[in-house]
């Protein structure tokens, strides 16, 4: 699940987010009644607990939707890696000082490649250096072929204990057209496989919205699913990402998407569909039967500490060693070699990182707990502002209580959610909500992004993602950036749908 997600071949159903996110350049401003550290120190200090997100960047092949960073490699250093993935999760736990570590999920590309040793050493750096919790939900991303599924039993023994299945489409010809490596019958088998070693624990990722699917044929397509399938549903809308080949494929008219319309009643449909079948949609894209939602991406949504390691990772931790009180957005370097390059020399590869202010980190609060059918509680957002509640940040906007008259947002004394109708077009009620918090801030000067460096030497990296020029990255000290609101979208939503993307500019980072 990812996301989680937001920048990337597959949006979680939220069709026109990525317009949304290009339209608003407001900046970000510092809200001027809250307390200063006294918010971050209630907020962060006191948490020790955190996630942590391993990032295998190695894949068999390209699927034609995808412009993740994912790397195709025949010859891979097993031993390297392994040992690269626990010096990094050593560093940042140790500069973190988390105590506590509830929840792992290994994501790619496709970790199911991996060794299941290399899953069961970072697994063991986590319990040495921080503590595994004894309940903690480890989750592997699996490409459901034939060689994945014969290795499930050795990453249960590794220590996973959840799956997330990437079945995508239970049509051969669909599978073909998106470029994945595997059928429909290995898709069954896998999860079937899965169910037995984990049961009620086992994920399946399904994309509708593709080329030449009917909304009849999408409907059939999820019943059968549901027949197989556990207690775990995660959707996704496939959208076009430039520099892929189904965007090629689609610009040159070999191919055409389902229309908008047509997109937002299959998503509609699916939703009506796994309610009947007794999954409750407890965020925008998952949905989950007998308990069975995901803790790890809850944490997410919910503005939870998280670990990036791993080549692309991204994070969002306060760094307590270094005496830090504000929570920092955290990126590694992306091509694996520079970053296990990076990792033997410094003990970690964080490209860059960027103080979140007050404002920023309640933007991603916004954001991120609005994707949750159960919102922002009153209590949960004191967490993260005292002194600014729900109700002077939104309430008395005049857009945000024709949203509410329209049956599209709900304020009340349990906190700030969306309807049922207002969770499927959540991208137009953002930009009202995050000037409602804006409107309570001055701008005392624009806020920098910290990234010194110790490497003097600069690299040229290869661009993954075409639309998103990075150019050089190297030595610099201090950078100040005229931050948008555009760019916060994406950089909020990326924590939950994609974990390990290019961003849009790389810094060699000290710390």
């Amino acid at each position: 699940m990812r996301l989680a997600a937001a920048p990337g071949a597959v949006r979680k159903c939220l069709p026109g987010l990525a317009r949304l996110c290009r339209l608003s350049t407001v900046m970000y401003r510092e809200i001027c009644r809250l307390p200063g550290e006294d918010i971050q120190k209630k907020s962060e200090l006191h948490s020790k607990e955190a996630t942590l997100y391993v990032h295998w960047p190695y894949c068999l092949r390209r699927c034609s939707y995808c412009n993740f960073n994912k790397y195709i490699s025949r010859s891979v250093n097993h031993v390297d890696m392994a040992t690269c993935l626990q010096r990094e999760t050593e560093t940042l736990l140790r500069l973190s000082q988390v105590s506590s570590v509830a929840s792992v999920f290994f994501g790619g590309g496709t970790p199911s490649l991996a060794p299941p040793s290399t899953i069961a050493a970072v697994l063991e750096t986590v319990a040495k250096h921080a503590g595994l919790r004894a309940d903690a939900e480890v989750t592997l991303e699996v490409n459901p072929t034939p060689f994945g599924m014969a290795k499930l039993a050795d990453f249960r023994h590794a220590g996973v204990n959840r799956y997330s299945v990437g079945v995508q489409s239970l049509h051969d010809e669909d599978l073909r057209v998106l470029g994945r490596d595997h059928d429909s019958q290995h898709a069954l088998r896998t999860v079937e496989e899965a169910r037995r070693l984990c049961p009620g624990r086992v994920s399946v990722d399904v994309i509708f919205g593709r080329p030449g699917q009917s909304l009849g044929h999408w409907e059939a397509e999820l019943e059968e699913l549901l027949l197989v399938c556990d207690d775990h549903v995660s959707l996704y809308q496939l959208t076009l990402e430039r520099g892929t080949h189904l965007f090629k494929q689609v610009q040159a008219g070999q191919l055409s998407l389902p229309g908008d319309e047509v997109m937002a009643r299959m998503y509609e449909s699916a939703r009506r569909i796994l309610q009947e079948r007794g999954f409750l949609q407890y965020e925008v894209s998952n949905f989950a039967r007998n308990g069975a939602v995901s803790s790890h991406n809850l944490s997410y949504w919910r503005a939870g500490e998280f670990l990036g390691v791993g080549p692309g990772a991204h994070g969002r931790f306060v760094p307590r060693e270094k005496g830090g009180v504000f929570r920092e957005a955290r990126t590694q370097t992306l091509e694996p070699d520079v970053w296990m390059s990076e990792v033997k020399r410094w003990g970690h590869a964080t490209r860059r990182r960027v103080e979140l202010g007050h404002v920023e980190l309640l933007e991603e609060v916004l954001v991120m707990g609005l994707r949750l059918t159960e919102g922002i509680s009153h209590q949960h957002w004191g967490l993260f502002s005292p002194g600014l509640d729900l109700q002077q940040v939104v309430g008395e906007s005049t857009e945000v209580k024709e949203l509410q008259e329209q049956g599209l947002l709900i304020l009340d004394h349990r906190g700030l959610r969306c309807s049922w109708e207002g969770l499927a077009v959540l991208d137009s009620l953002l930009p009202p909500l995050l000037l409602g918090l804006q409107a309570h801030g001055h701008t005392p000067g624009l806020r920098g992004e910290h990234t010194t460096g110790l490497e003097l030497h600069t690299y040229r990296h290869g661009n993954t993602c075409p639309e998103v020029p990075y150019g050089l990255a190297g030595f610099a000290s201090f950078r100040k950036t005229r931050n948008t609101l555009g760019r916060k979208l994406r950089t909020a939503l990326h924590t939950s749908l994609c974990l390990s993307e290019a961003p849009d500019d790389e810094c060699v980072g000290e710390w």
